[in-house]
Parts: structure tokens; sequence; C-alpha cells
């Protein structure tokens, strides 16, 4: 009796520390840093900014679920605006050093918001051409190295193509079933067995990610195994350091970051919650840590120190923060 008792103080206690977070000043936060990405000269171009893994792509994941929250009935003008850009080169976005990226995220968030539309199916079948099928990343796809963790950086192509795998097992059922996309997905699966010892914890987080949509990427074994070492790392107060997420290349001029990092907590906290394994102590963790005038998660760079006001000095934070809004909202569902 007692212990049924303790039991059902600590799940009160641990909804009531998850109520305690505001998804409107979150989505006031993420909405003004979009504001700011989109009148960036570095990221525009013709189409629309481009959809970057730290502000872009975390944005379109955490907005409709936001937006839903909040009760608000229409998208806003970002995630339009970054859906359009992904939408203008479906199947035809020329090479470069974004070609990958773009075309993953394009596959991913096109496959979400329309899943019958002609840009869908153009963007698939751009994965399809770009896939690679020989050399050490055959089965992977492009991705971005500008040496700086944790999303572009040699070990990141491991993370991209989680991504891409992601993509291909949340296809519209046409797409998902054909054969096409299972020869892709077989690939990736050579790809991912023959890497997977070698990767830092992040990238195999997002294979934990894509595997909740394609089973067969994980064995049963590796995939507990992998949740068990997550779990290992998780400090007593519920959060993950950042160093608990690599290894990561060696950046001198970075700021410090100790102790629980909004962003590796935000980031783990998700993916487990997707795999089934939620911890309520981390989404505690993340509803006591919201900054509440600004709204953010906070999180410094693991790159450099940039100038105070500076564009980059957010990004890790800008991810931080949609990560958290995203999971603190489904940990209520």
């Amino acid at each position: 009796m007692w212990t049924r008792l303790l039991l059902g103080v600590l799940l009160a206690s641990t909804l009531a520390g998850a109520a305690d977070w505001s998804p409107k000043l979150a989505a006031q936060y993420l909405d003004a840093r979009q504001k700011e990405w989109f009148g960036w000269p570095r990221a525009a171009s013709a189409d629309g900014p481009c959809v970057s893994c730290h502000t872009g792509m975390p944005y379109l994941l955490a907005r409709p679920a936001l937006r839903r929250a909040l009760g608000e009935k229409e998208p806003t003008a970002y995630e339009t605006g970054l859906l359009n850009r992904l939408r203008a080169k479906a199947g035809e976005k020329p090479a470069g050093a974004l070609q990958g990226v773009e075309t993953i995220f394009a596959a991913l968030f096109l496959a979400r918001q329309d899943p019958t539309g002609a840009a869908t199916g153009r963007a698939f079948d751009q994965l399809a051409t770009l896939q690679n099928h020989e050399g050490r990343l055959a089965g992977a796809w492009p991705w971005y190295n500008a040496n700086l963790d944790p999303w572009e950086t040699p070990p990141s192509f491991f993370y991209g193509a989680s991504l891409a795998a992601l993509a291909l097992g949340s296809a519209p059922d046409e797409i998902h079933s054909s054969a096409a996309t299972g020869r892709q997905l077989h690939a990736s699966q050579e790809y991912f067995d023959a890497r997977l010892p070698d990767q830092p914890l992040h990238s195999r987080l997002a294979l934990l990610w894509a595997s909740t949509k394609v089973p067969a990427l994980l064995a049963r074994d590796a995939r507990q195994s992998l949740i068990e070492e997550i779990l290992r790392k998780q400090q007593p107060d519920g959060a993950w350091t950042i160093e608990s997420l690599g290894p990561w290349s060696n950046h001198p001029d970075a700021p410090v970051s100790n102790g629980g990092n909004s962003y590796a907590t935000a980031f783990t906290a998700y993916v487990l919650q997707q795999a089934g394994a939620a911890s309520p102590r981390a989404m505690q963790w993340l509803a006591s840590h919201q900054d509440q005038e600004t709204g953010a998660w906070p999180a410094v760079s693991m790159n450099k120190h940039y100038p105070a006001g500076s564009m980059e000095e957010k990004f890790l934070q800008d991810a931080a923060t949609a990560f958290a809004a995203l999971a603190l909202i489904e940990s209520a569902h």
C-alpha cells in the first residue's frame, strides 16, 4: 500500500513539473529566431532561406505541435516559407554542399505535409538517386561537413543517413512499400550495421529514432543495449551532458558546457520517448529549465565563441528549444 502511495506521489510530482513550462513562450522564441533567420543574408536564396539542421529542421518538427497545443488554426509564415523552399527544388535540387541535406529534409517534411503531392514524389525520387552505392559511404547519403558539431562533421553522415531512413519509414504507403524503397533501406541497413560501433552516441540516437519507423534497422538486442547505454549516461537529476553524446571533435575555442545540457537532454528525451522508453526525470528536468524571459532552453555553441547577439551564437539553443518543447508536448498525450 505504502509503495503504491509513494509511486502515486512521485507520478503526480512528475506531471506537475511537466506543466511548469510555457508553450507560448517557446513558440514566441522559435518564431522570433525564424524571423531573424529569414532576414539573415547568409541563409538567403531566391526560393527562401535554407533549411538548417539547427534552426529550420527542428522548427518544422516542433512548431506544428506547438500550434496544436496553443489552439492556433494556421501554420506560421515561417513554416510555410521553409516548406516552400523544400518544395521549390524537390526532385531537382542542384549539386552543392546542401543537396543531400535538403533532399532528405524535403522527403521527411513533405511526406508529413502533403503525402500525395507531386513534389513529395519528386523528393523521394531524388533521395533514391542520391544514395551512395560505392566506397566507405555505400548505403548512406551526401551530407554536409563544416567541422561543426553536432550536425556537420564526418560522423554526422551517419546522423544524416538515419534521417534519410526516417524519411523512408515515414513515406506514403505507395512509396514506403515499393521495391525501390526496400532496396534503399537494405543498403542503408548494411551501412548502419558496419558503422554502428564507431559512432558517437548522438548519431546512434538518430538511428534509434529512425528505427521507430523502420524496426529492422536495429536488431532487438542492439536496440535494447543502446537504450540501456543511453540511460546509464543519464545524470542523477534527469539530464544528459553534451559530452555523453560524443565523442566529439576537438574545439579549443568552444564555450564550456558543465553539467546537464539542454540540447543533449531534449534530443535524447525526445528520441527515447519515440522509442517507447520515455524518461519522466528527463521531462521534469526540461520543464524546469526553460528560461522564463526568453522562452528558450539555453545552450551554447560546441564549436567556438560567437559574437554576442550573432545568429550563430544561438544555433544549439534553437535546436534545444524545439526538441524540448516537442518532447514536453508529446509527453502530455
